[in-house]
């Protein structure tokens, strides 16, 4: 406990020190809130469908209604989530820390909820929604999530979706370079519930650490990032972080 102790303190120290950090949030994040994870969202009636048929352009072109039917619901549980301590601490990291930028694999809005103002999200949203084909911004209307099938696009009438990152696409390509050029940039990076085995956002952390950051980790088990990392904090986000910003305020 005291190691733990003396670590937050240390962490705090660092965090004090940065001038611009940047900070790499995962599913962990946001499973603390109460919302699965992408494999585990596939619970229940989603239970036998394959990752591949649920986030894929062949999946979506094969059953529009299935991957429709599947986000909706994933929505509806985004919807009803709340922000926890771990979104709430990070909130207030942001006014603490000269420069900072949240970068997200998360595809829901709780960051926002919790006030976060610089959020990337490099896998997308999942309360925004485009076109398939043409890319054109699509405001959902409340009953469009009732329906079987997608919307259509109303400029090229092909299938509106949501406008996260599916298997075999890329990410924003504005949003990843802000997130690339965040972590050249940042002299500390905070990264906080991810497994760091999902690529390229994985590589943000050892990127920052080649251009010689600081590279704290929050977890509650050890992964790749957490081994390279000046600082282990072992544990979950929304215990660790509100922990990490009181020892902040000590310092004052």
């Amino acid at each position: 406990m005291m190691a733990q102790l003396d670590s937050i303190s240390q962490a705090a120290h660092l965090i004090r020190q940065a001038h611009s950090a940047a900070c790499l949030t995962g599913a962990g994040v946001s499973a603390e809130s109460g919302i699965a994870t992408f494999r585990d969202a596939q619970s229940g009636l989603w239970s036998k469908f394959d990752p591949q048929q649920l986030a894929s352009q062949k999946g979506f072109a094969a059953d529009p209604a299935l991957v429709w039917g599947w986000y909706m619901d994933r929505l509806h549980a985004v919807e009803a989530a709340l922000p926890n301590p771990g979104h709430r601490a990070l909130a207030q990291l942001e006014a603490l820390v000269p420069a900072f930028t949240l970068i997200t694999q998360n595809i829901d809005d709780l960051h926002e909820r919790a006030g976060s103002r610089q959020v990337l999200h490099i896998h997308g949203r999942i309360n925004h929604f485009r076109c398939n084909y043409c890319r054109y911004d699509h405001a959902l209307q409340v009953g469009e999530r009732h329906n079987s099938l997608p919307p259509q696009c109303t400029v090229c009438g092909d299938r509106v979706r949501p406008d996260v990152v599916w298997f075999g696409e890329s990410m924003p390509r504005r949003i990843w370079d802000q997130a690339w050029q965040a972590a050249e940039r940042c002299d500390l990076m905070l990264v906080v519930g991810t497994s760091g085995v999902v690529y390229p956002a994985a590589q943000l952390p050892f990127l920052a650490k080649e251009r010689g950051a600081t590279v704290i980790d929050v977890n509650p088990e050890c992964n790749p990032i957490s081994e390279m990392a000046d600082l282990f904090l072992q544990g979950a986000g929304g215990e660790v972080l509100p922990r990490l910003i009181a020892a902040m305020a000590n310092e004052d």
